[in-house]
């Protein structure tokens, strides 16, 4: 699997043994705003998840991987979802976990290998994502990786009683048709 390993990290499967850093991302409201979410999640409804995690990406329109550093210590996790396979997209979220590992080109490159396992084994014609406005950090990431802002979403979400612009920025595989 060459296309889910680079210089600094590799992307693999949820195991059973993620539950606890799956529990601690996803229990850390810090992270609410990013990954949409509104109340915590029960170990016993992560374990469920983790279960069912090997499901085909076509059945369940989304697949989770873990981003590791070559110690194989999981650092952060990137998402493909919402899955058209007929419109050939996707959406693609990224969560790198402590503020320490930031910074190192972690990110760059988990993007990087994501998008290219999308296009070479998913046969994706585009992926994007959605980014508010005042991350400037993804912002960048995204941009840097090729990313192009395709639009803007005013107001668009309502986080701590305040309404944000969200972008969306896209990648298209000018070589899938």
């Amino acid at each position: 699997m060459l296309t889910l390993k680079g210089e600094k990290l590799y992307l693999r499967a949820l195991e059973p043994e993620d539950l606890e850093f799956l529990h601690e991302l996803e229990n850390n409201e810090e992270f609410w705003e990013v990954s949409a979410t509104q109340a915590p999640f029960s170990k016993f409804i992560l374990k469920k998840y983790l279960e069912n995690s090997h499901l085909d990406i076509y059945e369940v329109k989304q697949l989770r991987l873990v981003i590791c550093n070559l110690k194989q210590q999981p650092i952060g996790l990137i998402d493909i979802f919402d899955f058209e396979p007929r419109d050939r997209r996707a959406a693609i979220g990224i969560l790198i976990a402590k503020p320490e590992e930031r910074q190192k080109g972690f990110g760059a490159e988990s993007l990087s290998l994501v998008c290219k396992y999308c296009f070479k084994h998913l046969g994706l014609h585009q992926v994007y994502a959605n980014i508010t406005a005042d991350n400037e950090r993804s912002l960048r990431l995204f941009e840097n990786r090729g990313f192009s802002q395709a639009g803007l979403k005013k107001e668009w979400t309502f986080i701590d009683g305040r309404f944000k612009d969200e972008y969306l920025y896209q990648l298209i595989n000018k070589n899938v048709h």
